[in-house]
């Protein structure tokens, strides 16, 4: 699901909870902690562990795609993961969900993903998550396509711009600092694109300034899915 999202310079790895069968080849469900991600999660209730241990267990695997020796994941600044020396990536889970995606950082600046069940939005969190302009324009989707929840769809789109927005800025992004518009893909009712304009200076990547972020989303499985990518020498 994230993997249709990302250029195929990513590698990308998720376990569904109805995946785990014997035979379907997902990531085991609780693979083996590195003391120091187990230190991280040591007074963690069982939900949180199960949840941090198979996102872990997915960026293994994806580092094994790239050629990387397996190594633990801890949290840096503000619960971001540090990557192996010469990899960028991001993670994600929600109930029954876990994905993480990672690529060599010289074939991308940053990138970020995320997934959210596809459900709506509590009535309370929209209005400090959408600027205005974002509520206007999701009214207007959802009156053609009222399948898609739109405002989880937006929801996991700022978290998307967030992920690969802090590791190359180490700044915090406000919900109301991107405005995000939201595009179906023609002839597809499941699938589209966004693009994010950043409303405070945005990150220098090779000697430019970016003010707009570009991704995918696509909803099926009873999630929302998103992404961000962030190549080199982009103006």
């Amino acid at each position: 699901m994230i993997e249709e999202l990302l250029p195929e310079s990513v590698v990308a790895v998720e376990a569904h909870a109805d995946d785990h069968a014997e035979g379907t080849g997902a990531p085991t469900p609780y693979p083996e902690l590195y003391p120091e991600e187990e230190a991280l999660i040591a007074r963690a209730v069982e939900k949180r562990r199960r949840e941090f241990t198979v996102v872990r267990g997915c960026a293994r695997r994806a580092m094994e795609k790239l050629g990387v020796p397996p190594q633990a994941v801890v949290s840096g600044d503000r619960g971001a993961p540090r990557w192996p020396a010469g990899l960028i990536g991001s993670m994600t889970h929600c109930e029954g969900y876990a994905a993480a995606a990672l690529a060599r950082a010289s074939d991308l600046a940053s990138l970020g993903i995320d997934a959210e069940p596809h459900l709506p939005l509590p009535a309370d969190v929209l209005p400090s998550v959408a600027l205005p302009d974002e509520v206007r324009r999701l009214d207007e989707l959802a009156g053609e396509h009222p399948q898609i929840h739109w405002d989880r769809l937006l929801f996991s789109a700022k978290e998307s711009v967030y992920k690969a927005w802090f590791p190359l800025t180490g700044k915090w992004l406000d919900f109301s600092e991107a405005d995000i518009e939201v595009f179906m893909d023609p002839g597809h009712t499941t699938s589209g694109g966004l693009s994010a304009g950043l409303l405070v200076p945005g990150p220098v990547v090779d000697g430019r300034r970016i003010g707009r972020f570009e991704g995918r989303w696509t909803v099926g499985r009873g999630l929302v899915a998103t992404s961000v990518t962030v190549p080199h020498g982009q103006d």
